[in-house]
Order: structure tokens, then sequence, then C-alpha cells
């Protein structure tokens, strides 16, 4: 593959020409809003004790949160390794009310991540059901600390509430 630098031209050619493609890019495909901030949310975890192992759940459907990022927010399930995280979300005037439940059941510590706005956290029922009201909007991370056996911190993905 041919470089800019297989071409014979002049540093001020080279450097009009990458301004120009750097110009196209920025018009065609630009940075979504925000992207930066909810990227350093994501993985600012400072809080976290280094001793504790930190693990990252996934989504447990890959189609698309339509009802998470349209109107009206619903249930959306996570899962890592034997845990499984899911929430159901209710949108509460200006805030909302987040119900979950935890599986396998147990006294788990749970935090909720919002940006901008701190964090709330709750303790998890022996059932593993719990719930966390006036959570305020926005991009939105929910942390599990396991209790029993050796600790770990399980992280969801980012999900904009």
């Amino acid at each position: 593959m041919r470089t800019m630098d297989d071409y014979e031209m002049d540093p001020a050619e080279q450097e009009y020409w990458l301004a120009q493609v750097a110009r196209l890019v920025d018009e065609l495909d630009p940075v979504p809003s925000g992207l930066v901030e909810r990227a350093q949310f994501a993985i600012d975890l400072e809080d976290i004790d280094a001793e504790v192992e930190l693990e990252a759940a996934r989504w447990a459907d890959q189609r698309p949160l339509a009802g998470v990022r349209g109107g009206a927010p619903g249930t959306i399930t996570f899962f890592v390794g034997d845990l499984t995280v899911m929430v159901n979300v209710t949108r509460t005037g200006e805030k909302q009310r987040i119900d979950g439940w935890l599986v396998p059941a147990g006294e788990h510590g749970v935090e909720v991540r919002v940006a901008d706005h701190g964090s709330t956290a709750t303790t998890a029922d022996e059932g593993g059901r719990f719930v966390l009201t006036e959570v305020p909007r926005g991009t939105t991370q929910i942390l599990v600390r396991m209790n029993g056996g050796k600790p770990r911190t399980v992280v969801t993905p980012t999900v904009e509430l």
C-alpha cells in the first residue's frame, strides 16, 4: 500500500491535504456528542478497592435497547459468569425508580452510578431483590459487590436511562 510519503509533495502541500482529509472525516463522521465524557465515566472506577476482582458484565440480549433509549425505560438484563443482574426502570417524574434482582440471590451491595450525579447504594435482600428510588436520569452504570467466597465487584456496561 502506498503512503503519502511515496508521492513527491512538499511538506506544506502534505499538510494541506491531511487537513482536508481531517475536515472531511469531522464533517461526514463526527465524534458523537458526549462520547468522551461517557467513556471517561464508564472507566472512572477509582473508588473500587484494588484488592477486589473486577468483572465487566455483558448485555444478556444483543438486540438494540429501543425501550431504554426511547421514551420509556423498561427491563434490562446483564450477566457475567454465574451472576445475572436484571433491572426494571420506571420513570417517576424527573427521576426514576430502579427495581432489581440478582441471581444467585444474596445480600450483595448494589451501587448505581449516574454521570454528573454521583451514586446511590443499597444492599439486596436475601432473595437478591433491591430497590433504589429517586435515581437521577442520565448515563448510568450498576456495580454489584458480591459477598461470600472470593470478593468481587461486577460492573455493568453504561446505559442511558
